[in-house]
């Protein structure tokens, strides 16, 4: 294998080695030892492919990587931006941000890597064919096949069938994919500008993991021929857990799709189906030497590393350590994929038998371009066993103090600066560094197609004497701190503008020719930041100011910047963008931050600007009370029609004066996550007999993601229906207007077709599949080729007021600033205050 191809696989090492895997608080000690240690001695790799974060196999995945103690990932097609968020507001490339953390989360918990493609996830798909077009074929494909010949999978599952019985287009494309991209990674006539960086690499065995979700799958999958039984719930004793216990632990951290899970015990059968390659009778690895002897003189290695695991001892796991250098020794000297690997992993279990503390702190989270930052590398030898720390280093700077020993339990600090470049870029997801590409991510670096994360802003590199060795272990730089609630934690280290222009509204909306306020919030990231502001507008569009200076003495300091922003007197859209200006250096981006428990925060770098919608609009309703529920951006867009909103708590649904409002909304998923909402559901229809407006947004079926309750939504309406799960899915499917007399479409907006255009990512979704007669219709849509869907939004004078139910998608609408999504919404809000 050429140099340049070994490099490459240093660069997959080190994002493996970097991620938090080696920190596994819950197998600290001896078993987590242990398994290290027989880890050392599997050459085995396993590939699992499918869609979308969630799709995995988890007790799948931690069977081949705890049990097994083999190399295991999961490539997912896509980071999952275009599904549902049960716990926050994040939509799109934020909430692909959070669940891509989340799979990293599930990773640590069942020990397997994990890959992506370019692919964006754009909504639910009912075809193979409409994905694939939309993620590009070969694109696709040639990034899977990226992963194999990078990763080098002995075998490769898949989690779908390729059929339509996997339901979303999605999962059927990954599997028509990762077949192809099996067959194709071997194939030196494929994708051959791959090849200046990697070898063509043909995986043994390609399966596919049958479904088993229900007893009657289980039961038709346990009679097919040619089956490989895997037992997922065998308990393993040193971890302490069975495979299906820790997948429900994994599992658990897809937090946003609601995917808590019971942590199972007792037998658990996972089935997979030959699709390609020799046939296999006992087991998956049938056949596939994933001993030393895979590697060209290899042997003695095992046998070395046999013996280390053999006469390991928990109280003195030091004693290990000189049979771990002699095989770290002879691996370093084999020019073998295989070699390398391992020759990383032992020098990492050589760190743990010596109890190695290798950290580099920064004394913040956040660095400026062109500023100086001080970096604490500390080393801390807990052993016995005799180390001197032969070099320490940033990875851009020159080599720090000289050989020193390192004693017992001494902490060894070298204070270490980076000189931040006046350039160095801000430290963005790399995926979202360059405009989308259709539905794929611009990402043009091979080293960072197929990784999961961005790469540590800054690493150091220690150097470690061990007899007569140089041991190198790298850590990244990252910030360490004390939680009050939840004790000692870190973050990554962030570069970030010296002014982060934030814009607390994405969208603007301009019902008439009035002008409007537009606020740009600035918040310096350093003390002693001054410069000027501006706003660059459309033609046809007017700013006063037209710039305005600014002043921030302290770090953390803010400042709200107003302009009077004039709107063309026809209708039209547009893009505002704010620019600070800050020592000789635009600044035209924001600061973001994604942080919940269960993932490491993640500071990302949205552009500021702001989408401007002219359109005409009137809305009646001008109070309007909002049920929040599994989070969205609606309240801001229905403020953006200059409606006072006020967001309703428990106790203003249980003793409030509902009255004061002139309409109240339910948010995404509020009967599934609210249960003080279902408590209350007499007393808001009796707001609505008495004169008020209702206005239902889309709740998930029973049975399905997110929804807790059985019966939760039995009781949904004044009068009966039932919700479903149909949705569309093309977002210029016709709709056609079944009750054209509606006051929905004729007050105080007249809703033409035109209103349905521009929407984005899909028409609606989980509609009425059945209702009562008394409520009326009024549109209809479907998706090609299928039955007219009319449950999509139900009308029904109650009493003196108006309830509506609607499973439009308007918490994706409004955000993204679709004029006839406004104008419709206005006429829902407005259904009290108009005469039928």
């Amino acid at each position: 294998m050429c140099l340049l191809r070994l490099r490459l696989l240093g660069t997959l090492l080190v994002f493996v080695l970097l991620s938090p895997l080696h920190a596994q608080p819950n197998l600290a000690g001896t078993p987590r030892l242990k398994l290290a240690l027989e880890r050392l001695n599997v050459l085995g790799s396993v590939l699992m492919i499918a869609a979308h974060p969630d799709d995995e196999n988890n007790a799948l995945l931690a069977y081949f990587a705890r049990g097994r103690h083999l190399r295991t990932a999961y490539l997912s097609a896509t980071r999952g931006e275009g599904g549902q968020n049960l716990i926050g507001p994040e939509q799109g490339e934020m909430l692909g941000i959070l669940r891509t953390q989340e799979l990293l989360a599930a990773r640590r918990i069942d020990g397997a890597e994990q890959f992506f493609t370019r692919a964006v996830d754009f909504g639910f798909s009912k075809s193979a064919e409409e994905t694939m077009a939309k993620w590009g074929r070969e694109e696709t494909l040639s990034d899977m096949v990226w992963v194999i010949r990078r990763f080098r999978p002995d075998i490769v599952i898949l989690r779908f069938s390729g059929t339509n019985r996997d339901g979303h287009g999605h999962h059927q494309a990954s599997a028509i994919l990762g077949k192809e991209a099996f067959l194709a990674a071997g194939d030196p006539s494929r994708f051959p500008e791959q090849l200046k960086h990697v070898e063509p690499w043909k995986p043994a065995r390609l399966f596919f993991n049958v479904f088993a979700f229900t007893a009657e799958q289980a039961r038709s999958a346990a009679a097919i021929p040619n089956r490989i039984e895997i037992e997922t719930g065998d308990y393993h004793p040193l971890l302490g857990y069975s495979y299906t216990e820790i997948a429900g632990m994994s599992r658990s951290m897809h937090r946003s799709q609601a995917f808590g899970s019971m942590e199972r015990r007792g037998p658990s059968k996972n089935y997979l189906l030959l699709i390609e390659g020799t046939p296999a009778s006992a087991g998956a690895f049938d056949g596939i030497d994933t001993s030393w002897k895979r590697v060209p003189g290899g042997a003695e290695i095992g046998r070395i590393l046999r013996e280390a695991a053999d006469t390991f001892v928990p109280e003195h796991p030091e004693k290990t350590v000189p049979r771990l250098l002699e095989a770290r020794r002879r691996a370093a000297a084999i020019r073998h994929p295989w070699a390398r690997i391992k020759a990383a992993e032992i020098e990492e279990a050589v760190a743990l038998c010596a109890g190695l503390w290798l950290d580099a702190p920064a004394g913040r989270y956040a660095a400026l371009p062109g500023s100086t930052l001080p970096v604490n590398a500390t080393v801390i030898n807990r052993s016995a066993f005799p180390f001197s720390l032969a070099n320490v280093s940033l990875d851009s700077s020159p080599a720090g103090p000289g050989p020193s020993e390192l004693g017992y339990n001494q902490v060894r600090v070298n204070t270490l600066k980076w000189n931040l470049p006046a350039s160095e870029p801000y430290s963005q997801p790399f995926w979202l560094r360059k405009p989308l590409r259709g539905a794929r991510y611009a990402i043009d670096d091979p080293n960072l197609i197929g990784q999961p994360d961005r790469p540590p802003v800054l690493t150091v590199r220690f150097e470690l004497q061990a007899q007569d060795q140089i041991l190198g272990f790298t850590r990244p730089v990252h910030y360490r701190y004390a939680d009050p609630a939840r004790g000692e934690l870190t973050r990554p280290l962030d570069v970030v503008p010296a002014v982060a222009v934030n814009l607390p509204e994405r969208v603007f909306v301009f019902p008439d020719t009035r002008p409007r306020k537009l606020q740009v919030q600035l918040r310096a990231n350093a003390p002693g930041q001054s410069g000027g502001l501006r706003l660059e507008l459309p033609p046809g569009w007017t700013a006063e100011p037209a710039s305005q200076p600014f002043s921030l003495a302290n770090q953390g300091d803010e400042a709200a910047l107003s302009f009077q922003v004039l709107p063309p007197p026809a209708a039209g859209n547009g893009s505002a963008r704010a620019v600070a200006s800050v020592g000789g250096r635009d600044i035209a981006c924001g600061m973001d931050t994604v942080a919940y428990p269960h993932i490491t925060p993640q500071t990302v770098f949205p552009p500021s600007e702001a989408r401007l919608v002219r359109t005409d609009v009137k809305v009646l309703a001008r109070t309007v009370g909002y049920i929040m529920g599994a989070g969205d951006e609606v309240p801001g867009a229905l403020r953006q029609l200059g409606c006072d909103v006020a967001l309703l708590s428990p106790q203003d649904l249980a003793s409030g004066d509902l009255s004061r409002f002139n309409a109240i909304v339910t948010g995404v998923r509020a009967y599934n996550v609210r249960p003080d909402l279902r408590a209350n559901q007499d007393r808001l229809l009796e707001y609505v007999r008495g004169g008020g407006t209702l206005v239902i947004q889309y709740n998930v079926a029973e049975g399905g993601p997110g929804s807790r309750e059985t019966g939760a939504l039995q009781k949904i309406g004044p009068a009966p229906l039932r919700i479903g799960r149909a949705r569309v899915s093309v977002e210029e499917a016709p709709v056609t207007f079944t009750s054209p007399g509606s006051p929905l479409l004729n007050a105080p907006n007249r809703i033409t077709p035109a209103d349905f255009e521009g929407w984005v990512q899909e028409r609606g979704l989980y509609f009425a599949s059945q209702w009562d007669p008394a409520y009326q219709t009024v549109l209809e849509t479907h998706d090609p080729g299928e039955a007219p869907q009319a449950g999509g939004m139900l009308y029904l004078r109650y009493g003196k007021g108006v309830y509506v139910f609607s499973a439009y998608s308007w918490f994706r609408q409004l955000p993204a600033g679709v004029p006839g999504a406004y104008r419709i919404f206005a006429n829902l809000l407005s259904a009290g205050k108009t005469v039928q």
